[in-house]
């Protein structure tokens, strides 16, 4: 174990990064440059650090590793309280990885005051970071709440037509949410007469209690991951954002309400858990096969995979509130192997649309004898989405059927129907786009450039790698995955 505060550094960096950002002279003519420059080595050192994070830590220990704390409000017991286990660890690594994806991404790109496109960039991941890491329940909402700020501003800013109706509808579906979460964090701190996770985590919470503060963090949760009903502000927010943003959203904002079920409502409020798990199947089973029909009819490409999403996110709901072994795991290797192809995905279609500036289906075909070696990168991430054994979808998806199996059979059964549906969804995508005659929009497109080719080759590598090795990720989170497990 290192004894510097690393985790501090990583909040410290980006903040770094947008200092200086704000210092350069706008009027110097490499400006532009200069600041795409600060914002990748500003994420790359984080990305390093978080390696660095990732080969200390004791894979023998399910408790809180890299621990920090100072006071901060001592008489109210507020402290800035951090430290991670093995569920926090996989998403700081996916956040410090996609990030400077991200920025690179930006680079051939000429969006308008690209200034303040990096600096939300490099609040979304300190934010992340701030909330994956935080041991203190306000330091956590504060983080939690924080990070769709940025994201508001990345979709009504440079996000297309409707870009304004996106945000706003994006803002006041997570402020709900978080009003009430609010109210349940408040309760805890003034029953428990804490604000300390650790603290908490050994409360007893009466089983009246545990309803309320469960439907308080429901509300939020839900509205995060997104759970059916609650996901009609996500397909508006990923058709209207641009590239980067949808991979941002997609890939890891979407995992905050996955996250926090782990973090709070397992350990927190067991009975509740149990007493509200048959409503959260039905949600989920409705959202994996209702959802995946919806998307199945979808003319527009990112509104395609943007209902994929919530339909993916309801195997991760199903396999949490199963609450064994496999479920468990499943949810959490399905919630990090999502975040790898969503992000592939938005990377890909993003490529398409600002060629061509085309969102709909029927805009493209033929693609492949244009553009053999994008048509394979996206057979791989497509392969990957439908769960084909070798990618590291299936190893997700397989685990959680498992889960959900011995629940109920009925259970397993059909969420292996929204397998199929999502296997005939994106099949039928990818040949419209890639087979058939070439048409005329498809003729005098470019194709990928070095920035792409070397994106797609990376997200690439990984989709394939832990659907080959899946247990090199499995070690990262077990311990701390099976003290959740309900025996």
């Amino acid at each position: 174990m290192i004894d510097i505060p690393i985790l501090s550094f990583l909040l410290i960096f980006p903040f770094i990064g947008v200092f200086v950002i704000f210092l350069l002279n706008k009027k110097d003519e490499n400006y532009n440059k200069k600041v795409k420059e600060i914002g990748l080595w500003t994420t790359l050192i984080n990305l390093f650090l978080s390696i660095i994070l990732l080969y200390n830590f004791d894979l023998t220990e399910s408790s809180f590793q890299f621990v920090e704390t100072i006071p901060i409000i001592d008489d109210l017991g507020v402290y800035y309280y951090l430290g991670i286990d093995g569920i926090s660890l996989p998403f700081i690594l996916l956040t410090t990885f996609l990030i400077p994806i991200c920025i690179i991404s930006c680079w051939h790109k000429k969006y308008p005051n690209i200034n303040y496109l990096i600096i939300s960039f490099l609040l979304i991941e300190l934010f992340l970071i701030g909330l994956f890491s935080s041991l203190d329940l306000f330091i956590f909402y504060i983080f939690f709440e924080a990070s769709f700020i940025p994201m508001f501003f990345i979709i009504g800013i440079w996000g297309s037509t409707n870009r304004v109706y996106a945000a706003y509808k994006f803002f006041l579906y997570t402020l709900f949410g978080s009003l009430l979460m609010l109210l349940g964090v408040l309760t805890i701190y003034f029953y428990s007469g804490t604000s300390n996770y650790t603290l908490i985590s050994k409360v007893d919470f009466p089983f009246l209690l545990q309803l309320w503060l469960f439907l308080s963090f429901f509300a939020s949760f839900a509205v995060k991951i997104p759970m059916w009903p609650f996901h009609t502000w996500l397909p508006d927010a990923h058709v209207e954002a641009p590239t980067e943003g949808s991979v941002i959203l997609a890939a890891i904002l979407l995992k905050l309400g996955g996250y926090g079920f782990l973090r709070f409502s397992l350990p927190l409020f067991p009975d509740a858990v149990e007493f509200f798990a048959p409503f959260i199947f039905f949600l989920s089973i409705t959202a994996i096969i209702y959802i995946s029909l919806i998307a199945l009819v979808q003319t527009n490409l990112k509104k395609l995979i943007a209902y994929s999403s919530v339909a993916h996110m309801g195997f991760v709901t199903l396999g949490i509130f199963s609450r064994n072994i496999e479920g468990l795991h499943g949810a959490m290797f399905q919630m990090i192997s999502h975040g790898i192809i969503s992000a592939a995905l938005f990377f890909s279609v993003g490529a398409l649309i600002e060629r061509k500036n085309m969102k709909y289906i029927n805009s493209y075909s033929g693609i492949w004898k244009k553009m053999p070696l994008f048509g394979s990168f996206f057979f791989i991430f497509v392969l990957g989405a439908i769960a084909l054994p070798g990618t590291t979808g299936f190893i997700g998806e397989f685990l959680i059927l498992i889960g959900s199996f011995k629940i109920k059979f009925y259970l397993s059964f059909l969420a292996g129907i929204g397998i199929i549906l999502s296997a005939a969804y994106f099949l039928w995508l990818y040949g419209r786009l890639f087979f058939g005659n070439i048409n005329s929009n498809v003729k005098s497109i470019s194709n990928l450039n070095n920035y792409e080719i070397m994106i797609f080759s990376l997200l690439s590598f990984f989709i394939i790698f832990f659907g080959i090795y899946p247990d090199l990720l499995i070690k990262l989170y077990e311990l701390s995955i099976n003290k959740l497990i309900v025996t």
